[in-house]
């Protein structure tokens, strides 16, 4: 558990350099679409001096890197508010809609790996189901979804328009975003559970508790169910994360007013302040739920058949 307690602090300076870097590499700076090319060369260096864009990259990223241990994520390059007050009036819905996301996709996941994982002829034919869903975009996804319930159906809202910081009066603006997420994420999920299932399921004592006659229920919760606690927590983690990274996609196409709209908007405007937060709070997200998860399978013997 030292070793988890070190590498999680280790992972996100790493993290944050990758995000630096990938900032740095986008084309153009905040100054050039603040003044939508109208400002003169002039204008232009006092504006990239103002805001400290004209300093070198390893002292910008020094900088960012000790506002953030100061709890200060930096000032908009486009709006001089602070980042941290842009992202908490968008996180309540974000987190609204990444957690009703992962309440669907969890429970789905795990079913869907229970059965991709038998040895059948419907395990094989769900494992490669689970595998292809899984690799389509999620673009397509949300098309399709919206192309069959709001289109064909008119069963729900095209849009989940909401203003910043507000929250869905109509439960039903929150249903496509929420599939449009967790179906392709629980396909995810599945696809990397189900060889864990199968293997737990081809262990010498859980078939001879299936020879014993025990029923399929009590097999499956005391006997394949703790050797699959802890890889599952970890997947359960990383798709937590994932949701939180891939809601920028979802939010733009339903007008959602969330984090993936603020990212998506500050990465065309090369606000790069906001995009860093941004993305260092996914993948915090991520590194908590691993570290979560790590001591989850620290706490549970998966070696160790139940008696």
């Amino acid at each position: 558990m030292i070793r988890r307690l070190v590498r999680a602090p280790l992972l996100l300076v790493g993290v944050s350099v990758l995000v630096y870097a990938a900032t740095e590499a986008l084309p153009g700076d905040a100054a050039d679409a603040r003044t939508a090319g109208r400002a003169t060369a002039a204008q232009l260096a006092e504006l990239r001096t103002r805001t400290g864009l004209d300093a070198p990259a390893w002292q910008r990223y020094l900088d960012w890197v000790g506002g953030l241990l100061r709890g200060d994520a930096g000032v908009s390059l486009l709006s001089d508010r602070p980042v941290a007050d842009l992202v908490g009036q968008r996180l309540p819905a974000t987190a609204t809609l990444a957690a009703a996301a992962l309440a669907a996709a969890v429970p789905a996941m795990l079913a869907l790996a229970w059965v991709a994982g038998t040895p059948s002829r419907i395990g094989r034919i769900a494992a490669a189901a689970v595998t292809a869903v899984a690799a389509v975009p999620q673009v397509v996804v949300a098309a399709g979804l919206t192309a069959v319930f709001a289109g064909m159906l008119a069963w729900l809202p095209p849009v989940s328009l909401l203003p910043p910081g507000g929250t869905p009066a109509d439960l039903r603006a929150l249903a496509l975003p929420v599939l449009s997420l967790a179906l392709p994420s629980a396909a995810y999920g599945a696809a990397l559970l189900h060889g864990v299932v199968a293997d737990a399921a081809a262990r010498p004592y859980v078939r001879d508790a299936h020879l014993r006659g025990l029923p399929r229920w009590r097999v499956a919760v005391l006997y394949v169910g703790p050797m699959l606690l802890a890889p599952a927590a970890r997947v359960v983690a990383v798709v937590a994360g994932g949701l939180v990274a891939s809601t920028a996609v979802v939010e733009t196409l339903f007008g959602y007013a969330g984090l993936g709209e603020l990212l998506t908007g500050a990465v065309a405007n090369r606000d790069t302040p906001v995009v860093q937060a941004v993305a260092m709070l996914a993948a915090a997200v991520v590194l908590a739920g691993l570290f979560l998860a790590d001591l989850l399978a620290a706490a549970t013997d998966a070696r160790r058949s139940p008696a």
